[in-house]
């Protein structure tokens, strides 16, 4: 971005005394002409010559020139602003996702999966500073990612997450928490943070959720909760039919909340509850508000002085009003 600035805009009040200039100017000019008093004017008609029509161009010249001075003493120049920024505290995150089988009910549009994959990939999207991991789990967990800060790579894990029939069905909290705990506990950020995810109980893994908090709080990593599913009766997957594809019916949601509130509690985080494909976006948006980045912005200034034209200008000016007083005008001052 390149503007015009003044390095001293209080010369500019100099052009109050161009007025002045002027009137001095013509009184001069009236002092020095030398007057006759005759009857008449008859005899004279059609003696001017051009020269003395153009001879107040003289002065008109001297107050351009003492214009473009005053523009000179403004400095005028032109600013070249660049910005760059950098990164001073810095946050490592951890998504933890549920993709057992129940995250494909239908509760949020078209499913609590898709729904989430959705929600998320904007969340990388808003955390250009920040270095982000993928965590998935259902009876056990695995890294799908490792924190990086390539957000191509996460965004491209986020939208390829899927129900995965090759781990075993069910919901391992723990498993899930601990691995992610694991992506972080030798982050060298000085902000650590695992969003776990959740639509059910926890019901299988070795790790118990209680173990993984503990383990989470002793290495400063602060854990947000969230229960993802509507309150009452789903639309939920029971069975899979002889085609491959899942048998739904009306089932009631079961989230563990009281477990995931602790350990939001224990790690200095804080639980939240997706009933809505718009409460699952507001959740993430509140949790991107809650963790920011601070961000040092250096700005860099290319300045190109302006006022050497003027003064050249001005002193062309001033030379051609002294050459012509002195050479063409010289019998008519």
């Amino acid at each position: 971005m390149t503007k015009v600035t003044f390095l001293n805009p209080e010369f500019f009040w100099l052009f109050l005394l161009i007025p002045v200039a002027i009137v001095w100017l013509l009184r001069k000019k009236n002092h020095q002409s030398a007057t006759l008093k005759i009857s008449s004017l008859q005899g004279f008609k059609g003696s001017n010559s051009y020269l003395t029509k153009l001879k107040p161009m003289l002065n008109v010249l001297r107050i351009l020139a003492l214009c473009s001075l005053i523009v000179a003493m403004a400095r005028p120049r032109t600013v070249d602003v660049s910005n760059k920024t950098k990164t001073t505290k810095g946050i490592d995150i951890v998504m933890a996702i549920d993709v057992s089988g129940s995250m494909l009910a239908k509760d949020l549009k078209p499913n609590r999966m898709e729904a989430l994959k959705r929600v998320a990939a904007d969340f990388v999207d808003e955390r250009p500073n920040d270095r982000i991991g993928l965590v998935v789990y259902a009876s056990e967990a695995y890294t799908k990612t490792p924190v990086t800060s390539d957000k191509a790579v996460i965004l491209d894990a986020v939208r390829s997450i899927k129900y995965d029939n090759v781990l075993q069905d069910g919901t391992g909290i723990g498993m899930g928490l601990a691995t992610a705990v694991n992506r972080l506990k030798d982050s060298k950020a000085k902000s650590k943070v695992v969003i776990l995810m959740t639509d059910g109980v926890n019901n299988a893994g070795f790790i118990e959720p209680e173990t993984a908090s503990d383990i989470a709080k002793q290495y400063g990593i602060k854990v947000y909760t969230i229960g993802i599913g509507t309150n009452g009766m789903a639309m939920s997957p029971y069975s899979i039919a002889p085609n491959g594809q899942f048998l739904f019916q009306m089932m009631k949601v079961e989230i563990d909340e009281q477990l995931m509130k602790s350990i939001a509690k224990k790690t200095d985080g804080k639980y939240f509850r997706a009933t809505s494909n718009s409460k699952l976006a507001e959740i993430y948006a509140s949790i991107n508000k809650l963790e920011t980045t601070e961000i040092e912005e250096l700005k860099f200034y290319d300045y190109d002085e302006k006022f050497r034209p003027f003064i050249w200008f001005a002193g062309f000016l001033l030379l051609l009003e002294l050459g012509l007083r002195n050479t063409v005008f010289k019998s008519f001052i």
